[in-house]
């Protein structure tokens, strides 16, 4: 199938040197199957793009244009240019009304696991039935695998199935489970438990760097894939149908007005659309409400944790690669569910991060402070001594399993991986979850482009698939904790060791995230210890690590419903509960000219974690998008 390019002479697109970045910085060793580097590959690729349209270098990762020879070009019936794509394919582009268009037959957004795991499928069965279908995944990260963070001890099955030469490949997937340790803490013992879950082929990965190595797979098969892309809307036709998705413009100040960069946005548009935005997903949590997604199935109300993350370098003689840890208990009290890890990576690098669920109680609890305590505690702090933090970065994580998953089919696409909510809690692994979806949404959709079949088949796949049976025998693990630590860890044990996973009732979550919050004055303020700098940091300090960056002359991507909810109802009933759940120092009370306490936010701080959209008391924060590229810069989180 052939679809036309038109394009103005001026394209606005083509201005933007961050949506031509398709040769994306890939810091991982791989080579194409003739020999050449990831980067040659890549490089040829855009050069390529740009002999066609008139581009020269700009640097080695971006292009401008110079200007269109508009007679070489041959014109379609229409009066468009026509111009063929990298792989075969011909592009269309229009201009409506100030913004242009480009015609794809598959828009994804998000190259994450989930949706780059679905680029490939889809590219897969286009190979395998002689189909020529577009595909492209919109990336609003600088760089693929820039927002991803993740622990992690990495199931292959998925990729097994997807991708099973991986590892003649060279995937970065080099460390086997070595050893499984787990532990309930007390303020200064390590009690050893039994493991619930064997680890033996399993991996510790960086996610960030596979997801790297899955960009350059999915580019060989020709996905086209545009880092800095920033999906901000959704696009319907007349019969409310979704037809792809439009970008956020660039160059808008902050007081609004039109900056000298400005770019109009771009509507993608696309005969399927895959939502794979991780979890929370601003645009996946507005189909869920406009279409009803929730309750189309009778799906509970998703719950939430949030991930806070360091990768260190240790001696080499504490370091061993492969070893697993998990942690329950201290730092967090018994009424608060959560828990740590360590996992040894290669290079002398482990991973350790601490996990709290957001439907905690206590407004004072600040998962940021906590994290830094868990590495003073006596088992934890020797591992770490005289290393060297790298990174630092936090996320949420789904954690309502079976019972919180959405019908994720909506009329011109559907919802893949995190943003549905695929995470088996016990097992602590999402990944393999959500990259099966992902490659079943491809093969669904495939069948609708190239057979005439109906979406909605994903749901059917996905409900037949091992994913349904991996969270259905886990459902009952997570709300066994709604009623503290010790009667979840007991009903987790009978699930586990005696019914396993057959029990025949399903727990039901408690309050959403939000409602659990309490209000101040039945809680006691908590007094943090100061960072020591050596083991404990400040949030500025680690801020610095996470390689944070925005424009700060753009509005503000993080919105107030009510800018009076605040002072007159956060802080002084709830203390001020973003000041404290924040793991970047985004949102803080300051003094006004009146020496009243206001809100202030600092948004070019934001991680993109998107605890402030579960979390605030009240839901009047709205998590955005900001400029493409903008955000975190993480290579081996």
């Amino acid at each position: 199938m052939h679809r036309f390019l038109s394009i103005s002479s001026k394209s606005t697109f083509l201005r933007n040197r961050k949506q031509l970045h398709l040769p994306f910085t890939c810091p991982i060793s791989c080579a194409t199957p003739n020999g050449h580097s990831c980067f040659h590959y890549l490089n040829q690729k855009s050069a390529s793009l740009g002999s066609r349209i008139g581009l020269h270098r700009l640097f080695s990762s971006g292009y401008f244009p110079n200007r269109f020879n508009l007679r070489e070009h041959e014109r379609d019936g229409n009066g468009f240019l026509r111009l063929k794509g990298l792989v075969g394919e011909v592009r269309s582009f229009s201009s409506e009304a100030d913004r242009e268009s480009i015609e794809y037959d598959v828009v994804i957004v998000g190259a994450g696991p989930a949706g780059l795991s679905a680029a490939i499928r889809f590219k897969q069965l286009c190979q395998e039935k002689n189909a020529d279908f577009s595909v492209c995944v919109v990336e609003k990260g600088a760089e693929v695998g820039a927002h991803i963070i993740s622990g992690n001890v990495f199931e292959p099955r998925a990729l097994n199935e997807l991708l099973p030469q991986w590892k003649q490949e060279e995937a970065p997937i080099n460390v086997p489970v070595s050893s499984d340790k787990f532990w309930f803490l007390t303020k200064d013992r390590a009690i050893s438990l039994p493991c619930p879950f064997n680890n033996k082929g399993n991996y510790v990965i960086s996610l960030s760097q596979l997801v790297r190595w899955m960009g350059v797979k999915a580019e060989e098969l020709g996905v086209e894939i545009y880092p800095g892309f920033a999906a901000s809307e959704i696009l319907y036709d007349a019969e409310n149908k979704v037809i792809g998705i439009g970008t956020n413009d660039m160059g808008i100040a902050k007081d609004g007005s039109k900056k000298e960069n400005f770019q109009r946005g771009v509507a993608l548009k696309g005969r399927i659309t895959l939502l794979a935005e991780g979890c929370r997903g601003s645009l996946s949590q507005k189909m869920m409400k406009k279409y009803k997604l929730r309750e189309n199935v009778q799906a509970q109300h998703q719950t939430y944790a949030l991930g806070i993350k360091e990768v260190w370098e240790i001696d080499e003689n504490k370091h061993k690669p492969g070893a697993v840890l998990h942690t329950l208990g201290w730092p967090l009290d018994s009424k608060t569910y959560g828990g740590s890890f360590v996992y040894h990576m290669q290079d002398r690098q482990i991973s350790i991060g601490l996990v709290v669920a957001l439907n905690y109680h206590n407004p004072f609890l600040n998962p940021y402070e906590e994290f830094q305590k868990l590495k003073h505690h006596p088992s934890i702090r020797p591992l770490l001594e005289g290393g060297t933090v790298l990174q630092y970065g936090a996320r949420t994580l789904n954690e309502g399993g079976f019972q919180s998953v959405p019908y994720p089919v909506f009329p011109g696409g559907a919802i893949i991986g995190c943003s549905a909510g695929f995470l088996n809690v016990p097992k602590i692994k999402g990944t393999h979850t959500a990259m099966k979806s992902g490659m079943l949404a491809a093969e669904t959709t495939f069948g609708v482009l190239h057979e005439g079949s109906n979406m909605e088949a994903y749901w059917d796949a996905l409900r037949d698939s091992w994913v349904w049976e991996e969270l259905h025998k886990a459902r009952n693990y997570r709300p066994a904790f709604e009623y503290g630590l010790f009667p979840g860890l007991a009903i987790s044990a009978l699930e586990h060791y005696v019914l396993k996973g057959k029990s025949p009732f399903t727990l039901k979550h408690g309050k959403p995230d939000h409602e659990a919050t309490n209000v101040a004055r039945l809680h006691s303020p908590i007094q943090y210890p100061k960072p020591d700098g050596i083991l404990s940091f400040d949030v500025p300090t680690s801020l610095h690590r996470s390689n944070t960056n925005h424009d700060h002359d753009q509005p503000a991507h993080l919105r107030l419903r009510d800018p009076n909810i605040p002072a007159n109802v956060n802080l002084p009933e709830y203390a001020g509960p973003e000041s404290h759940y924040c793991p970047a120092r985004v949102y803080e009370y300051v003094p006004d000219e009146k020496n009243h306490l206001k809100l202030q936010i600092n948004a070019q701080n934001c991680l993109h974690c998107k605890a402030c959209d579960i979390k605030d008391p009240k839901q009047n924060i709205e998590w955005t998008v900001p400029e493409g590229g903008g955000g975190p810069g993480y290579s081996v989180m």
